[in-house]
Protein backbone atom coordinates (compact mmCIF):
# COMPACT_ATOMS: atom_id res chain seq x y z
CA UNK A 1 0.00 0.00 0.00
CA UNK A 2 2.88 2.34 0.80
CA UNK A 3 4.49 1.58 -2.56
CA UNK A 4 1.24 2.30 -4.38
CA UNK A 5 0.83 5.55 -2.50
CA UNK A 6 4.40 6.56 -3.35
CA UNK A 7 3.92 5.71 -7.03
CA UNK A 8 0.72 7.72 -7.10
CA UNK A 9 2.57 10.62 -5.56
CA UNK A 10 5.59 10.62 -7.93
CA UNK A 11 3.79 9.60 -11.15
CA UNK A 12 2.48 13.12 -11.94
CA UNK A 13 6.00 14.55 -11.62
CA UNK A 14 7.47 11.86 -13.87
CA UNK A 15 4.74 12.16 -16.48
CA UNK A 16 4.74 15.94 -16.27
CA UNK A 17 8.33 16.15 -17.52
CA UNK A 18 8.53 12.96 -19.66
CA UNK A 19 5.43 13.70 -21.72
CA UNK A 20 6.63 17.07 -23.11
CA UNK A 21 9.97 15.49 -24.06
CA UNK A 22 8.13 12.66 -25.85
CA UNK A 23 5.90 15.16 -27.68
CA UNK A 24 8.93 17.20 -28.71
CA UNK A 25 10.51 13.99 -30.00
CA UNK A 26 7.37 13.20 -32.00
CA UNK A 27 7.47 16.69 -33.45
CA UNK A 28 11.12 16.28 -34.39
CA UNK A 29 10.33 12.99 -36.11
CA UNK A 30 7.61 14.71 -38.13
CA UNK A 31 9.89 17.59 -39.10
CA UNK A 32 12.69 15.20 -40.02
CA UNK A 33 10.46 12.77 -41.92
CA UNK A 34 12.19 13.60 -45.22
CA UNK A 35 15.71 13.37 -43.80
CA UNK A 36 17.96 10.34 -43.77
CA UNK A 37 17.09 7.09 -42.03
CA UNK A 38 20.17 7.49 -39.79
CA UNK A 39 18.77 10.80 -38.46
CA UNK A 40 15.39 9.22 -37.75
CA UNK A 41 16.91 6.27 -35.88
CA UNK A 42 19.11 8.62 -33.83
CA UNK A 43 16.07 10.63 -32.75
CA UNK A 44 14.24 7.41 -31.87
CA UNK A 45 17.14 6.39 -29.63
CA UNK A 46 17.76 9.77 -27.99
CA UNK A 47 14.11 10.71 -27.23
CA UNK A 48 13.34 7.74 -24.88
CA UNK A 49 16.62 8.36 -23.05
CA UNK A 50 15.83 12.07 -22.67
CA UNK A 51 12.26 11.29 -21.55
CA UNK A 52 13.56 8.83 -18.95
CA UNK A 53 16.06 11.34 -17.65
CA UNK A 54 13.37 14.07 -17.52
CA UNK A 55 11.04 11.77 -15.58
CA UNK A 56 13.73 11.00 -13.02
CA UNK A 57 14.50 14.72 -12.67
CA UNK A 58 10.80 15.31 -11.98
CA UNK A 59 10.67 12.60 -9.34
CA UNK A 60 13.84 13.76 -7.57
CA UNK A 61 12.84 17.39 -7.72
CA UNK A 62 16.05 18.25 -9.58
CA UNK A 63 18.01 17.28 -6.47
CA UNK A 64 21.21 15.39 -7.19
CA UNK A 65 21.36 12.17 -5.27
CA UNK A 66 22.22 8.51 -5.73
CA UNK A 67 19.10 7.83 -7.85
CA UNK A 68 19.65 10.73 -10.23
CA UNK A 69 23.37 10.03 -10.53
CA UNK A 70 22.71 6.37 -11.31
CA UNK A 71 20.10 7.21 -13.97
CA UNK A 72 22.36 9.83 -15.59
CA UNK A 73 25.26 7.38 -15.77
CA UNK A 74 23.04 4.63 -17.21
CA UNK A 75 21.41 6.92 -19.79
CA UNK A 76 24.79 8.30 -20.83
CA UNK A 77 26.26 4.81 -21.24
CA UNK A 78 23.25 3.63 -23.20
CA UNK A 79 23.40 6.74 -25.40
CA UNK A 80 27.12 6.33 -26.10
CA UNK A 81 26.48 2.78 -27.25
CA UNK A 82 23.16 3.06 -29.07
CA UNK A 83 23.51 6.39 -30.90
CA UNK A 84 26.53 5.29 -33.03
CA UNK A 85 24.81 1.96 -33.65
CA UNK A 86 21.68 3.78 -34.79
CA UNK A 87 23.71 5.98 -37.15
CA UNK A 88 25.59 3.03 -38.65
CA UNK A 89 22.43 0.92 -38.90
CA UNK A 90 20.51 3.76 -40.52
CA UNK A 91 23.23 4.37 -43.12
CA UNK A 92 23.54 0.65 -43.83
CA UNK A 93 19.80 0.24 -44.32
CA UNK A 94 19.70 3.38 -46.48
CA UNK A 95 22.51 2.13 -48.71
CA UNK A 96 20.86 -1.26 -49.01
CA UNK A 97 17.56 0.39 -49.84
CA UNK A 98 19.20 2.50 -52.54
CA UNK A 99 20.96 -0.59 -53.92
CA UNK A 100 17.69 -2.53 -53.95
CA UNK A 101 15.87 0.32 -55.73
CA UNK A 102 18.65 0.54 -58.31
CA UNK A 103 18.60 -3.23 -58.75
CA UNK A 104 14.82 -3.19 -59.26
CA UNK A 105 15.19 -0.31 -61.72
CA UNK A 106 17.85 -2.25 -63.64
CA UNK A 107 15.65 -5.34 -63.67
CA UNK A 108 12.69 -3.33 -64.97
CA UNK A 109 14.88 -1.71 -67.63
CA UNK A 110 16.31 -5.09 -68.64
CA UNK A 111 12.84 -6.63 -68.81
CA UNK A 112 11.55 -3.72 -70.89
CA UNK A 113 14.58 -4.06 -73.16
CA UNK A 114 13.95 -7.79 -73.56
CA UNK A 115 10.30 -7.23 -74.41
CA UNK A 116 11.26 -4.54 -76.91
CA UNK A 117 13.91 -6.80 -78.41
CA UNK A 118 11.46 -9.69 -78.79
CA UNK A 119 8.90 -7.38 -80.42
CA UNK A 120 11.42 -5.95 -82.86
CA UNK A 121 12.99 -9.30 -83.66
CA UNK A 122 9.54 -10.76 -84.31
CA UNK A 123 8.79 -7.89 -86.68
CA UNK A 124 12.15 -8.14 -88.43
CA UNK A 125 11.89 -11.91 -88.81
CA UNK A 126 8.41 -11.77 -90.29
CA UNK A 127 9.45 -9.42 -93.08
CA UNK A 128 12.17 -11.58 -94.73
CA UNK A 129 10.25 -14.79 -93.97
CA UNK A 130 7.17 -13.44 -95.73
CA UNK A 131 9.31 -12.49 -98.73
CA UNK A 132 10.98 -15.91 -98.85
CA UNK A 133 7.63 -17.66 -98.58
CA UNK A 134 6.06 -15.58 -101.35
CA UNK A 135 9.01 -16.08 -103.72
CA UNK A 136 9.20 -19.81 -102.95
CA UNK A 137 5.48 -20.21 -103.65
CA UNK A 138 5.86 -18.28 -106.90
CA UNK A 139 8.65 -20.61 -108.00
CA UNK A 140 6.76 -23.73 -106.88
CA UNK A 141 3.52 -22.70 -108.64
CA UNK A 142 5.30 -21.87 -111.87
CA UNK A 143 4.28 -18.22 -111.75
CA UNK A 144 7.92 -17.44 -112.53
CA UNK A 145 9.40 -19.70 -115.18
CA UNK A 146 11.82 -17.63 -117.21
CA UNK A 147 15.43 -18.40 -116.39
CA UNK A 148 16.37 -14.78 -115.66
CA UNK A 149 13.45 -14.29 -113.30
CA UNK A 150 14.10 -17.62 -111.57
CA UNK A 151 17.73 -16.63 -110.98
CA UNK A 152 16.60 -13.24 -109.68
CA UNK A 153 14.18 -14.87 -107.25
CA UNK A 154 16.86 -17.32 -106.13
CA UNK A 155 19.30 -14.46 -105.50
CA UNK A 156 16.71 -12.57 -103.47
CA UNK A 157 15.88 -15.68 -101.44
CA UNK A 158 19.59 -16.16 -100.76
CA UNK A 159 19.93 -12.53 -99.71
CA UNK A 160 17.00 -12.76 -97.30
CA UNK A 161 18.36 -16.04 -95.94
CA UNK A 162 21.75 -14.43 -95.29
CA UNK A 163 20.01 -11.57 -93.53
CA UNK A 164 18.17 -14.03 -91.27
CA UNK A 165 21.43 -15.85 -90.62
CA UNK A 166 23.11 -12.62 -89.54
CA UNK A 167 20.23 -11.86 -87.17
CA UNK A 168 20.48 -15.34 -85.60
CA UNK A 169 24.26 -14.95 -85.26
CA UNK A 170 23.73 -11.58 -83.55
CA UNK A 171 21.24 -13.07 -81.12
CA UNK A 172 23.60 -15.94 -80.30
CA UNK A 173 26.54 -13.59 -79.76
CA UNK A 174 24.47 -11.28 -77.57
CA UNK A 175 23.22 -14.21 -75.49
CA UNK A 176 26.85 -15.29 -74.88
CA UNK A 177 27.76 -11.79 -73.75
CA UNK A 178 24.78 -11.24 -71.45
CA UNK A 179 25.04 -14.74 -69.95
CA UNK A 180 28.73 -14.28 -69.15
CA UNK A 181 29.60 -17.29 -71.33
CA UNK A 182 32.06 -15.36 -73.48
CA UNK A 183 35.61 -16.52 -72.79
CA UNK A 184 38.37 -14.83 -74.77
CA UNK A 185 41.81 -16.20 -75.55
CA UNK A 186 43.84 -13.01 -75.55
CA UNK A 187 47.00 -12.55 -77.56
CA UNK A 188 48.92 -9.92 -79.48
CA UNK A 189 46.68 -8.82 -82.37
CA UNK A 190 47.92 -6.39 -85.06
CA UNK A 191 45.04 -3.98 -85.44
CA UNK A 192 45.92 -3.44 -89.11
CA UNK A 193 45.13 -7.08 -89.95
CA UNK A 194 41.76 -6.90 -88.19
CA UNK A 195 40.80 -3.62 -89.90
CA UNK A 196 41.96 -4.81 -93.34
CA UNK A 197 39.80 -7.92 -93.06
CA UNK A 198 36.76 -5.92 -91.95
CA UNK A 199 37.21 -3.30 -94.68
CA UNK A 200 37.52 -5.99 -97.35
CA UNK A 201 34.31 -7.63 -96.10
CA UNK A 202 32.27 -4.41 -95.88
CA UNK A 203 33.63 -2.55 -98.92
CA UNK A 204 31.30 -4.22 -101.48
CA UNK A 205 28.24 -3.05 -99.54
CA UNK A 206 29.73 0.42 -99.19
CA UNK A 207 30.26 0.57 -102.96
CA UNK A 208 26.68 -0.53 -103.63
CA UNK A 209 25.47 2.35 -101.47
CA UNK A 210 27.90 4.83 -103.01
CA UNK A 211 29.82 5.31 -99.75
CA UNK A 212 33.58 5.81 -99.73
CA UNK A 213 35.36 3.56 -97.23
CA UNK A 214 38.91 4.63 -96.33
CA UNK A 215 41.62 4.27 -93.69
CA UNK A 216 43.90 7.10 -92.58
CA UNK A 217 46.60 5.53 -90.44
CA UNK A 218 50.27 4.79 -91.10
CA UNK A 219 51.37 3.17 -87.84
CA UNK A 220 48.91 0.59 -86.59
CA UNK A 221 49.12 -0.50 -82.93
CA UNK A 222 49.23 -4.08 -81.68
CA UNK A 223 46.57 -4.74 -79.05
CA UNK A 224 45.82 -7.43 -76.52
CA UNK A 225 42.73 -9.22 -77.76
CA UNK A 226 41.06 -11.99 -79.70
CA UNK A 227 41.14 -11.84 -83.52
CA UNK A 228 37.61 -13.05 -84.19
CA UNK A 229 35.91 -10.87 -81.58
CA UNK A 230 37.85 -7.73 -82.54
CA UNK A 231 37.01 -8.34 -86.19
CA UNK A 232 33.36 -8.57 -85.16
CA UNK A 233 33.62 -5.23 -83.36
CA UNK A 234 35.15 -3.47 -86.36
CA UNK A 235 32.67 -4.99 -88.82
CA UNK A 236 29.73 -3.99 -86.64
CA UNK A 237 31.02 -0.42 -86.41
CA UNK A 238 31.63 -0.26 -90.16
CA UNK A 239 28.23 -1.79 -90.96
CA UNK A 240 26.51 0.75 -88.73
CA UNK A 241 28.49 3.64 -90.25
CA UNK A 242 27.81 2.56 -93.84
CA UNK A 243 24.10 2.04 -93.14
CA UNK A 244 23.66 5.59 -91.86
CA UNK A 245 25.95 7.41 -94.28
CA UNK A 246 24.18 8.86 -97.32
CA UNK A 247 25.46 8.23 -100.89
CA UNK A 248 28.67 10.09 -101.76
CA UNK A 249 29.50 10.27 -98.06
CA UNK A 250 32.63 8.84 -96.44
CA UNK A 251 33.39 6.39 -93.66
CA UNK A 252 36.94 6.81 -92.37
CA UNK A 253 38.88 4.57 -90.01
CA UNK A 254 41.91 5.77 -88.07
CA UNK A 255 43.97 4.27 -85.28
CA UNK A 256 46.82 5.08 -82.94
CA UNK A 257 47.85 4.82 -79.32
CA UNK A 258 48.55 6.97 -76.30
CA UNK A 259 49.98 5.70 -73.06
CA UNK A 260 49.11 2.04 -72.55
CA UNK A 261 45.97 2.18 -74.71
CA UNK A 262 45.32 1.88 -78.41
CA UNK A 263 42.43 3.68 -80.03
CA UNK A 264 40.40 2.99 -83.15
CA UNK A 265 37.99 5.56 -84.56
CA UNK A 266 35.23 5.16 -87.13
CA UNK A 267 33.91 8.47 -88.49
CA UNK A 268 30.73 8.52 -90.57
CA UNK A 269 28.56 11.15 -92.24
CA UNK A 270 25.21 10.33 -90.65
CA UNK A 271 24.39 13.96 -89.87
CA UNK A 272 24.82 13.58 -86.12
CA UNK A 273 22.77 12.21 -83.23
CA UNK A 274 20.97 14.13 -80.50
CA UNK A 275 23.12 14.37 -77.37
CA UNK A 276 20.40 12.70 -75.29
CA UNK A 277 20.54 9.63 -77.55
CA UNK A 278 24.29 9.24 -77.98
CA UNK A 279 24.70 6.72 -75.15
CA UNK A 280 21.46 4.94 -76.07
CA UNK A 281 22.91 3.81 -79.39
CA UNK A 282 24.67 1.01 -77.48
CA UNK A 283 21.45 -0.28 -75.91
CA UNK A 284 20.05 -3.61 -77.03
CA UNK A 285 17.58 -3.21 -79.91
CA UNK A 286 17.86 0.58 -79.89
CA UNK A 287 17.41 2.12 -83.32
CA UNK A 288 16.87 5.76 -84.09
CA UNK A 289 14.19 7.12 -86.38
CA UNK A 290 16.59 7.11 -89.33
CA UNK A 291 17.10 3.37 -89.07
CA UNK A 292 13.41 2.68 -89.31
CA UNK A 293 13.29 3.78 -92.88
CA UNK A 294 16.40 1.88 -93.95
CA UNK A 295 15.80 -1.17 -96.08
CA UNK A 296 18.99 -2.77 -94.76
CA UNK A 297 18.21 -2.32 -91.10
CA UNK A 298 19.25 -5.12 -88.79
CA UNK A 299 18.00 -6.20 -85.42
CA UNK A 300 19.56 -3.26 -83.65
CA UNK A 301 22.12 -5.49 -81.94
CA UNK A 302 25.35 -4.56 -83.71
CA UNK A 303 26.45 -1.74 -81.43
CA UNK A 304 25.28 -3.56 -78.30
CA UNK A 305 27.40 -6.55 -79.32
CA UNK A 306 30.36 -4.27 -80.10
CA UNK A 307 30.15 -2.71 -76.63
CA UNK A 308 29.92 -6.12 -74.94
CA UNK A 309 32.94 -7.44 -76.85
CA UNK A 310 35.00 -4.31 -76.18
CA UNK A 311 34.21 -4.49 -72.47
CA UNK A 312 35.19 -8.17 -72.49
CA UNK A 313 38.61 -6.97 -73.73
CA UNK A 314 38.80 -4.58 -70.74
CA UNK A 315 38.33 -1.71 -73.16
CA UNK A 316 35.94 1.19 -73.65
CA UNK A 317 33.71 2.37 -76.49
CA UNK A 318 32.09 5.79 -76.84
CA UNK A 319 30.12 7.74 -79.42
CA UNK A 320 30.05 11.48 -80.03
CA UNK A 321 29.16 13.89 -82.78
CA UNK A 322 32.08 14.83 -84.98
CA UNK A 323 32.20 16.77 -88.21
CA UNK A 324 29.40 15.78 -90.60
CA UNK A 325 28.41 12.78 -88.56
CA UNK A 326 29.42 10.65 -85.58
CA UNK A 327 32.66 9.24 -84.27
CA UNK A 328 32.74 5.85 -82.59
CA UNK A 329 35.96 5.40 -80.63
CA UNK A 330 37.22 2.13 -79.22
CA UNK A 331 40.02 2.02 -76.67
CA UNK A 332 41.86 -1.23 -76.03
CA UNK A 333 44.91 -2.20 -73.94
CA UNK A 334 48.13 -2.50 -75.90
CA UNK A 335 49.79 -5.91 -76.12
CA UNK A 336 52.51 -6.59 -73.54
CA UNK A 337 55.79 -5.04 -74.53
CA UNK A 338 54.16 -2.51 -76.91
CA UNK A 339 54.31 1.15 -75.97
Amino acid sequence: MDLLTELTHVAPYAIGLSLPVALIGAGLLYLLRHRSLATTLTVLVVVPLAATLAGVLGVTGFMFGPLLTTVVVICTAVGVITVPIAVVLGRTIARRSVWEREARARERAAEASRRELVAWISHDLRTPLAGIRAMAEALADGVVDERGEVCSYADRIRGETERLSRMVDDLFELSRITAGALHLELGAVPLHDVVSEAVAAENPRAQRRGVRLATETEQWPVVSGSDAELARVVRNLLSNAIRHTPPHGSVVLSAGYDGAQAWLRVDDACGGIADTELERVFEVAYRGDQARGDGEQGAGLGLAIARGLVQAHRGEIHARNHGPGCRFEVRLPLADGVA
